[in-house]
């Protein structure tokens, strides 16, 4: 009898071994920033499967985005055809381009400064006049003072390269021949970044809702030029290929498309082509990446926690207000009505507002003088004199991507892989329920802000979350690491895979990807939080002032078009193709 309960006693321990073991889970606790090999009690269990049945696709479409690596979002372009070139700035002909990914903005100085810190790209020069690189105020900027080789070795780190100039282009025109990214409309300050509306580079999405391309792609025009990937030949459109041009084979100079937040109205056509040395690196120049066929990268072992962009971040004391209510031209000048509370000081950033205060009605009223020979934006900071402190996070919960979990004590999300088969009580949170050959499993679905985790769009017909090739069986998410090995394409340079945990491991101090663009991070919260709010200080909020153009500008400039010496002096512009002397850029 005593020797049948100790075999029993033996079975429970068993038992309870077996059950604990098929629990074992990767646990955020467990998760380590270096490249180490995982002690052998921490071993993954067996998998129940070694691939999942096959799930009909029906592939990327126009529109379609993903997450990526560098924390970027990519952009899906067909196939097909369009027609290059306007007739008028450079020679029209119709291309037909496969289909490719490209960046839904210029790489940011947040996304260029993991690359560096990992040891895969070369800082870039500090032009004088340019944002600061390292000021995390500027993170969501483009990335400036990048020569091309700079460019070209941060795409190749994405799995990518700079883009050809025909991808560009039809990125930024679309098929319908546009002129500009936002269709045909003449270039204004509420539509991109140019003619110094605010007279350095500015977020890249701040022209989200009314200046992207037909794909939904941002500052393809204004705020800094683009390296592309093509040599520059100014007669190459005559003799280039029809299908997939890539440029010439060789030349002196490298294409820059685009424009700047300085160039001119009537520099600001998509089709406008330029160049510039390889090595030369300009405090307006940076650059976006095309990834032609993104491979199933395997996710980063450590993400950023975020607040869904749906969630409100108050201001811990209220806002001032400050809001245009009218913008028009009397006597041939040009003028615009801010309303203010009254608890509030103002103050104009910059020269090019005159305004004054009054009391009309009831209500605090500026009226704001502006330069009349052209459309200007400028800025009027208006503060709280209450406030004392910053936004307002109470009541905000931030959460993880999906198939990661969030560790509290250092706001970090940890990836988490769970077994696929459903229990009694469906799929976790972040995953859908799918039907695989009659076995009801989960898969990996979209976050709180409706994405799915990098390197994954969401696909219509299948209802879940799948990497561009086509692969269904790349376990995102799943605890499967067998299946990970086979279809996972790796880390990036400066990321170790880890069989065990089935993700990427920083090499270098726990580096990943920080916020994404249009979102800060917040020390208190430990998280990236929306910017809903553009506060410049305590209390203080930012109002941007559009004045029209009321007259025409007097070309005063002409008379020195003899003498491109003289045309300087008179503190002029040169133009250099047709020998006239004209009036500087505004």
């Amino acid at each position: 009898m005593k020797k049948a309960r100790y075999v029993m006693v033996a079975c429970i321990l068993i038992l309870a071994f077996v059950l604990s073991a098929c629990g074992a889970t990767p646990t955020p606790q467990l998760i380590v920033v270096t490249a180490t090999s995982l002690p052998a009690t921490e071993a993954s269990i067996a998998e129940p499967t070694a691939t999942f049945v096959p799930v009909a696709l029906s592939g990327p479409q126009s529109g379609s985005t993903l997450k990526w690596l560098d924390g970027s979002t990519l952009a899906y372009i067909p196939a097909g055809d369009f027609t290059m070139g306007d007739g008028v700035n450079a020679l029209s002909h119709n291309v037909t381009l496969d289909g490719y990914w490209i960046q839904q903005t210029k790489v940011t100085n947040r996304m260029y400064e993991q690359c560096v810190k990992v040891g895969a790209c070369s800082s870039p020069s500090q032009e004088l006049g340019g944002p600061v690189f390292s000021n995390p105020q500027f993170g969501n900027h483009p990335v400036v003072g990048v020569a091309w080789d700079q460019a070209q070795a941060y795409c190749a780190w994405t799995q990518g390269s700079l883009p050809t100039e025909a991808q560009w282009e039809k990125a930024a025109r679309g098929t319908s021949g546009n002129d500009y990214p936002w269709g045909n409309n003449a270039p204004a300050c509420n539509l991109l970044n140019f003619a110094n509306c605010y007279e350095a580079t500015s977020n890249v999405e701040a022209f989200l809702s009314t200046g992207a391309s037909p794909y939904g792609l941002l500052d393809m025009a204004g705020n800094a030029f683009e390296w592309v990937g093509d040599w520059y030949d100014e007669s190459y459109y005559g003799s280039s290929p029809l299908v997939n041009p890539t440029g010439p084979e060789s030349g002196q100079y490298r294409v820059v498309r685009g424009s700047s937040f300085e160039t001119s109205a009537n520099q600001i056509a998509s089709a406008i082509r330029r160049f510039n040395e390889s090595g030369d690196s300009e405090r307006d120049t940076g650059f976006r990446c095309v990834v032609a066929n993104p491979q199933p990268i395997a996710p980063y072992c450590q993400l950023s926690a975020f607040v869904p962009s749906a969630a409100t971040v108050s201001a811990s004391c209220e806002l001032p207000e400050g809001t245009v209510t009218n913008q028009y031209c009397a006597q041939g000048e040009t003028y615009a009505t801010v309303q203010l509370s009254f608890n509030s000081t103002w103050e104009v950033s910059g020269t090019r507002l005159i305004c004054t205060e009054a009391v009309n009605g009831g209500l605090r009223q500026l009226t704001c003088a502006g330069p009349e020979t052209i459309e200007s934006t400028n800025e009027i900071v208006v503060c709280n004199t209450a406030c004392t402190s910053g936004p307002s996070l109470q009541g905000v919960s931030p959460v993880c991507d999906s198939g990661y979990t969030l560790d509290p004590s250092t706001g970090m999300c940890n990836y988490t892989p769970i077994l696929n088969q459903a229990t009694v009580a469906g799929c976790p949170l972040g995953y859908s329920m799918m039907d695989r050959g009659g076995q009801q499993t989960c898969a990996i679905s979209r976050d709180a802000n409706g994405y799915c985790p990098a390197g994954l769009y969401f696909d219509e017909l299948a209802g879940m979350c799948a990497p561009p090739n086509g692969e269904t069986s790349a376990p995102y998410g799943i605890d499967n690491s067998s299946l990970a090995a086979q279809t996972f394409a790796g880390c990036a340079a400066g990321y170790s895979y880890n069989e065990g945990f089935q993700c990427c491991q920083a090499m270098t101090g726990g580096t990943y990807p920080g916020c994404a663009a249009g979102y800060v991070y917040s020390p208190d919260l430990k998280s990236c939080i929306p910017t809903n709010a553009e506060l410049s200080g305590e209390g203080c909020t930012t109002v941007r002032v559009t004045t029209l153009k009321c007259s025409e500008p007097v070309n005063t400039c002409a008379q020195y078009s003899a003498s491109e010496s003289r045309c300087v002096a008179n503190f002029c512009s040169w133009n250099e193709k047709d020998s006239v002397c004209e009036m500087p850029s505004p």
